[in-house]
């Protein structure tokens, strides 16, 4: 039997959450909302909240699990990519909860996490798994990936964001027509009830598999710089349509390149992971081509989208199956090599 304790502290979300063979024990989030009124993360602030959040976090991860230290397994942490200043807190007290307790230490990437939230387990909750090898599009923040998954631990980035991610081009585009940040949730919501076809933003071209998103956002500013300065009140009687519009354009860029994908690879299964995996329109346009080309979809639960824990327990939980352990010298990475 197996135990794991994961710590997730990429961010501005402290995590804490504990798997026992492959099950979900419990999954403690601390958010950081101070962050709002400056429109995005600010990294010293959030390494600070990071730094007060740990202890209590793990605490209650504890708790809720009705497990006691003594009972963990390994402790595993995410190494990167993130801010650096909040991935040292989440080292430095995975590090300390090792020595301490005398249990192996499990390094994690980030973004491979995301990808295998796929087979966390629930009790009394039945689960639709992906089987290997699967296609996930994994998309958030920082990050727009294509990848095939040949195993819980192998994976190949096929396609990836040049510049811009996704998620990074849905809270520039909510700011630039004054939505409050994270904007990409907020331009979901209003999306739901525009006309997406409103407006036509011009796609990138980009060749193979790999994604842009600079360009659309940069051509998105002018546009709505140059309607402001015909009718001020232009955002404003048109936001849904706006918001409608933008959310399908930078949807169809990644559906565009998710079936090129399909057809390369020949693989079916399609999975997607990611904070920007809760939008409604990217679920909807996934099921949709789904029915189409007759994928298998595998699309996580909306808890599972964001930053958490789970997922670092998860993947370290089949790293220490794999006794994948990492030294007390290791140091947290801003960006990953892939």
């Amino acid at each position: 039997m197996s135990t794991i304790l994961g710590i997730e502290s990429s961010c501005d979300d402290t995590s804490a959450a504990i798997i026992k063979d492959g099950y979900l024990l419990s999954n403690v989030i601390a958010n950081q909302s101070v962050h709002m009124i400056y429109g995005g993360v600010v990294p010293e602030l959030a390494s600070r909240a990071h730094q007060q959040n740990i202890i209590p976090v793990v605490d209650q991860a504890l708790k809720k699990a009705d497990i006691q230290k003594v009972d963990i397994s390994a402790v595993a942490f995410t190494r990167g990519p993130g801010l650096l200043g909040s991935l040292l807190v989440g080292t430095s007290f995975a590090k300390s909860f090792s020595l301490a307790m005398d249990v192996p230490l499990v390094e994690v990437n980030h973004l491979q996490a995301h990808i295998l939230v796929h087979f966390i387990k629930e009790l009394e909750k039945d689960k639709n798994i992906p089987e290997f090898p699967f296609l996930c599009l994994l998309v958030s923040g920082g990050h727009s990936q294509l990848v095939v998954v040949k195993d819980y631990l192998e994976m190949e980035i096929i396609g990836q964001t040049i510049d811009d991610a996704a998620g990074e081009a849905f809270d520039k585009c909510a700011k630039v027509i004054g939505l409050p940040y994270p904007g990409g949730p907020v331009v979901d919501k209003n999306a739901q009830q525009g006309n997406k076809n409103a407006f036509t933003f011009n796609k990138p071209r980009i060749k193979d598999l790999d994604y842009s998103f600079s360009g659309l956002k940069t051509s998105f500013l002018y546009f709505i710089r140059d309607k402001v300065k015909e009718n001020p009140d232009f955002v404003k009687n048109n936001l849904m349509d706006l918001c409608a519009s933008i959310q399908y354009t930078i949807i169809e860029v990644l559906m565009d390149k998710l079936e090129k994908a399909v057809k390369l690879t020949g693989i079916k299964q399609i999975a997607v992971a990611g904070g920007v995996s809760a939008n409604s329109g990217l679920r909807n346009a996934l099921l949709e081509r789904a029915k189409i080309y007759k994928w298998e979809t595998f699309i996580p639960e909306f808890k599972f989208t964001t930053d958490n824990a789970a997922m670092i327990a998860i993947t370290g939980y089949y790293k220490y199956l794999k006794k994948e352990f990492a030294s007390q010298d290791i140091a947290p990475l801003a960006r990953f090599p892939y």
